[in-house]
């Protein structure tokens, strides 16, 4: 509401005096302000999660003691993995299939869809890529030791160790792979309780040969973990362990079926 001396002072001015705006259209102004906000944010991390990084929870004990169960780890998608990577994987067929999956609720497809994982979050695996297309994977020599392309593998510093201070054998499961054209071949870093690519080398699966479900499709991949978000007292970054900067290039192109020996070998 303008008093008389307003419009004077307006009519003065040679302009109109200004409507002032009520509570309720502030409030409104205010509201679409909000929404506008919220909805770019959300645009903005659907993006992130899509095309950048993406966050996961640890739901099992397979990559003790590097990961626990209930870490957030984050997943980077603008760069390619390599060998001795901890990589996130979509199941590539049965791995997940006795596992059971918590239904999500609405709360948690919204948790979802802006990158921010739940514990129903499902159809994902995380291990270590031990074997890259071509490579020969062998357990295990005189040693104990895996080996790829002839190299031992030093895995000290990353597989599990027990209260008692033992720490876990590189494989119970001998076997000599050699690993399939645009396939990667993975293990956990607690080997005893990990059902990893060793423990498939005998399935049968629809369209593949046997065995061939255990070597996991690159295509799969959502790519490497690069750091521990959460909880905090664990925030860390995730590297590549030196072992692996010795492994040769595979001696000859990737078949296009995997070599398995011997047959029938699983866990």
């Amino acid at each position: 509401m303008t008093t008389d001396q307003d419009a004077r002072s307006a009519a003065a001015a040679g302009g109109t005096p200004r409507p002032r705006r009520t509570a309720g259209q502030q409030a409104g102004s205010f509201l679409k302000e909000l929404v506008f906000v919220v909805v770019g944010a959300l645009v903005v991390s659907s993006l992130l999660r899509a095309f950048v990084g993406q966050m996961f929870i640890i739901p099992s004990q397979s990559m003790e003691s590097t990961l626990l169960i209930g870490d957030r780890v984050v997943v980077q998608k603008i760069t390619d993995f390599h060998r001795g990577d901890v990589v996130v994987f979509e199941d590539p067929g049965g791995w997940l299939a006795d596992e059971p999956v918590a239904e999500p609720g609405p709360f948690d497809k919204v948790l979802e869809f802006v990158g921010i994982p739940t514990a129903s979050t499902p159809g994902h695996l995380i291990k270590r890529v031990i074997g890259m297309p071509g490579d020969r994977v062998v357990c295990c020599d005189d040693e104990g030791r895996l080996s790829v392309n002839g190299q031992p593998l030093d895995e000290t510093s990353y597989l599990y160790v027990n209260p008692g201070g033992d720490q876990v054998a590189p494989s119970d499961v001998r076997f000599e792979v050699v690993v399939p054209r645009d396939r990667i071949f993975v293990m956990g870093d607690h080997r005893d309780l990990s059902a990893d690519s060793r423990c498939h080398l005998n399935d049968v699966w629809p369209d593949l040969p046997r065995g061939g479900i255990a070597f996991v499709p690159e295509s799969l991949v959502v790519g490497p973990a690069f750091a521990i978000a959460a909880p905090f007292d664990r925030a860390q970054r995730l590297r590549t362990p030196a072992t692996f900067a010795d492994v040769p290039a595979p001696s000859a192109p990737a078949p296009d079926r995997a070599v398995i020996e011997p047959a029938g070998v699983s866990c």
